[in-house]
């Protein structure tokens, strides 16, 4: 009797795996709020400006943007010490799906290295 309560059991529980009835809502590549500022202080004020891109095609060269770049330097990392510049920005939204929430300066070459990757989201508020 156990044994049949038991089959009955894992028989509803494998019933309700599978694929969902409806299709998960494209998420877009890219709904971002880019900020830069080109001294990083006063008194230039920052230049704003939204990326949006809802399919790869509309955008390549923000698709080609690794989601990583968004992540900050471990801080375990060596990084070499030099100045690439008083350039900040801040990035929000969402991209590939994912929330996000970066700063990016030049102080060090971690952070230029980092800059450099997310160039194509950066330069639409240059």
């Amino acid at each position: 009797m156990r044994f049949c309560v038991a089959l009955i059991l894992c028989a509803a529980v494998l019933a309700g795996c599978g694929e969902d009835d409806e299709p998960a809502a494209p998420a877009g590549v890219a709904d971002l709020t880019v900020e830069v500022d080109p001294d990083g202080q006063d008194p230039d004020e920052p230049k704003t400006a939204t990326v949006k891109c809802d399919a790869p095609e509309d955008c390549p060269e923000i698709d080609a943007v690794d989601p990583k770049v968004f992540e900050p330097t471990p801080g375990n990392v060596a990084c070499t010490q030099q100045f690439g510049g008083p350039e900040t920005a801040k990035v929000t939204g969402t991209f590939k799906g994912e929330q996000v929430d970066a700063t990016f300066g030049r102080q060090n070459g971690c952070e230029i290295a980092r800059w450099e990757d997310a160039a194509p989201v950066l330069e639409a508020a240059q």
